[in-house]
């Protein structure tokens, strides 16, 4: 019981900045068509790395980069689902931003949500995939894969304005 109290580092804040570089480039060269680029973070955690991915969009290319959030309970995600997006927004592409993927559940409603807006493509990414997916949910691109016990806990931490993935 000592032990389940143990944190371990598993992504420092600039693991987490490089892995959002390698997103910047993967987003660009997948939209090469398009001017505008849109992002949508599943908020709480998946938003703050998609407003490092955006960032780091902006620092290599002129493109118009556009953050919209989708907000749903994880518990139950197949209950009210929050999101600026609008019908008269128009993109062709959208790149889905979250944290850890465990089941895909979120993922996967979340995915749902955004079909009923006619996109080209939708993407995934994912700053880290745990590998214990229940639900048919691609990743199109992933900082990392980490292999767990299903009853661990791996969670996106805050410290002033540091982000780093800890491992309970």
């Amino acid at each position: 019981m000592l032990f389940r109290n143990m944190k371990t580092e598993v992504l420092s804040q600039n693991q987490i900045l490089r892995i959002c570089n390698r997103f910047a480039f993967q987003i660009i060269e997948n939209n090469l068509k398009n001017e505008d680029i849109l992002l949508v973070g599943i908020k709480e955690k998946g938003f703050e790395i998609a407003k490092l991915v955006m960032k780091e969009i902006q620092l290599i290319s002129t493109k118009k980069v556009i953050l919209k959030y989708i907000e749903l309970d994880k518990k139950k995600p197949n209950g009210n689902i929050k999101s600026d997006l609008e019908n008269k927004d128009n993109f062709n592409n959208v790149f889905l931003i979250d944290d850890v993927l465990n089941t895909g559940k979120t993922l996967i409603f979340s995915i749902t949500y955004l079909l009923k807006f006619d996109f080209n493509s939708i993407k995934t990414l994912v700053l880290i995939d745990r590998n214990h997916k229940q639900y048919p949910v691609k990743i199109d691109f992933k900082g990392i894969s980490l292999s767990t016990n299903i009853n661990d806990n791996v969670n996106l931490v805050k410290n002033a304005n540091e982000l780093k993935a800890v491992l309970f």
